[in-house]
């Protein structure tokens, strides 16, 4: 059994929390420990959010049962009636996530048959008691960004393999469906990379340090890109003096694939192979005539693969 950091936060900020409630004497002091669980989030800002916005569902759910109860008294019915009301308006104000904990709070009216002056204020200490030691508890956190640049170099591994691989296709050494499988593979390493790149950004109190989130996006995009190639050279008949000078193509890009890399020189060696294909004879037959547009639209893939990470690099470049 392993027990993580967020499950000791959890635990400790829930104590803590029922521990102060009792101390100043509040009604219901168990309920600040379990607003404290469903508080501690897995980065600073979504538990601040959390927390604002628990505190304006409670005002919304305190103003709705004031009317349910007052015109209905303080009834089983009554509270059927104010989640009829709450629920909807909760969810229209972008204030779901408060639903539970403020509806549960809305029984201790309903339990005491009072909505007094000081039972609001019990009510809104137990909220802002069990969201604070949780935003308190979530303002430690671990430095990520050692493992986003671990999962660079991963991604960039990967795909240098990825286009070695494609080479090696070209020569009948490896199956369409082993890089099918290993382009699905790289795409799924990469949506894991850009959720821990989100919660790392979350967790920047001053500024919104992007690079690692467009970084990913890039990567992304790139791999959806290959994946077209991919499908291109499953319907091109390549004869071998073209396989050879893809094939270079393919491994010089493989070789020289790196986050520093502005993709220039790839993008020269790409416009000359496709001229070199420009000045070929045309095509004799329909088969040759579709062949050659299949060519082509490789190469023009394989562009604006490279041109992605060009514009990347230019960005940061203009950013710095």
């Amino acid at each position: 059994m392993r027990i993580g950091l967020r499950t000791v936060k959890t635990a400790v900020s829930a104590a803590l929390a029922m521990i102060l409630a009792n101390a100043l004497q509040l009604l219901y002091a168990p309920a600040a420990g379990i607003i404290a669980v469903l508080s501690v989030t897995n980065s600073k800002k979504s538990s601040l959010q959390t927390g604002i916005y628990r505190l304006l569902s409670l005002t919304l759910a305190t103003g709705l049962a004031f009317i349910c109860f007052s015109i209905l008294g303080y009834q089983p019915i009554a509270f059927g009636f104010f989640l009829l009301l709450f629920i909807p308006l909760a969810v229209l104000f972008g204030l779901s996530d408060g639903i539970v904990v403020s509806s549960v709070l809305v029984t201790h009216y309903l339990v005491e048959e009072s909505m007094s002056w000081s039972l609001i204020a019990n009510e809104y200490l137990l909220m802002m008691i069990g969201v604070g030691l949780a935003l308190l508890a979530n303002l430690y956190m671990p430095n990520s960004e050692n493992r986003l640049k671990e999962d660079q170099q991963i991604i960039e591994t990967m795909f240098r393999k990825l286009l070695t691989e494609m080479s090696l296709y070209l020569t009948q050494e490896i199956t369409e469906q082993k890089l099918v499988e290993n382009c699905q593979g790289l795409l799924t390493f990469i949506r894991e990379g850009q959720l821990r790149a989100q919660t790392y950004q979350e967790n920047q109190w001053v500024g919104r340090d992007v690079y690692y989130g467009s970084y990913f996006a890039m990567r992304r995009s790139q791999i959806s890109v290959l994946n077209d190639m991919i499908q291109s050279l499953d319907r091109i008949e390549i004869v071998d003096i073209q396989v050879a000078k893809i094939v270079s193509l393919l491994e010089y890009t493989a070789e020289t694939f790196a986050e520093e890399n502005d993709g220039k020189e790839i993008l020269e060696r790409i416009f000359e192979v496709y001229e070199e294909y420009r000045e070929m004879p045309l095509p004799t037959s329909r088969e040759e005539f579709e062949n050659r547009a299949e060519l082509f639209q490789f190469l023009q893939s394989f562009r604006s693969f490279i041109e992605i990470k060009a514009e990347f690099a230019q960005k940061l470049t203009l950013i710095d």
